[in-house]
């Protein structure tokens, strides 16, 4: 019984080490600080933007798809980000970020559906961004932990990933292209 409970111990210790330092949500911005192409807030999300991903669910599966067109504007180092999303289960949801550079590398941001206020760090061709998000009701209201990271792509697509989290357990994740719209160039 001794051997099997020291096992089992050794197990969740294993476990919970590889989450703290071997995960995606262990990423660090200091990581990424000497990479390029520089993330630049106003120019990277600014003008019209056209952004396609995938939502994966608790078990991993993808469990539904968007597209979505987004629209950025600066005046500063305030800016909005208004977002139209269309997704694969007919569903519409639009949302209005709020977005503000702070010192050093850091920024904030507000949503309507965000618990207070997110922050942001920018970090050499990455943003990460930590908040809470309010999911609506059809989808059962439950407030979820994100860590989104942003990673800006030499030919300046941004490829986004985010983990959603309930009581520590990742109950979704998010993989998306955000991309100057090519309709908007016509």
């Amino acid at each position: 019984m001794k051997i099997l409970t020291t096992l089992l111990l050794v197990v969740v210790l294993a476990v919970l080490a590889k989450s703290l330092f071997l995960s995606f949500r262990a990423q660090s911005p200091k990581t990424y600080s000497g990479t390029g192409p520089a993330f630049d807030l106003r120019r990277h999300l600014s003008g019209q933007i056209l952004s396609e991903g995938l939502i994966y669910g608790p078990a991993g599966k993808m469990t539904n798809s968007f597209v979505a067109k987004m629209v950025g504007e600066w005046d500063g180092d305030a800016g909005t980000l208004s977002e139209h999303f269309t997704y694969s289960n007919g569903t519409v949801q639009n949302r209005k970020w709020h977005l503000k550079i702070g010192p050093g590398n850091t920024f904030t941001a507000t949503a309507d559906d965000i618990v207070g206020e997110a922050v942001g760090e920018i970090s050499g061709s990455t943003a990460r961004l930590s908040y809470k998000i309010i999911l609506p009701e059809d989808a059962g209201g439950h407030v979820l932990n994100v860590t989104d990271w942003m990673y800006l792509t030499g030919n300046g697509t941004i490829m986004n990933k985010s983990e959603m989290r309930k009581f520590g357990l990742k109950v979704a994740e998010l993989v998306a292209t955000m991309r100057q719209d090519p309709a908007a160039r016509n």
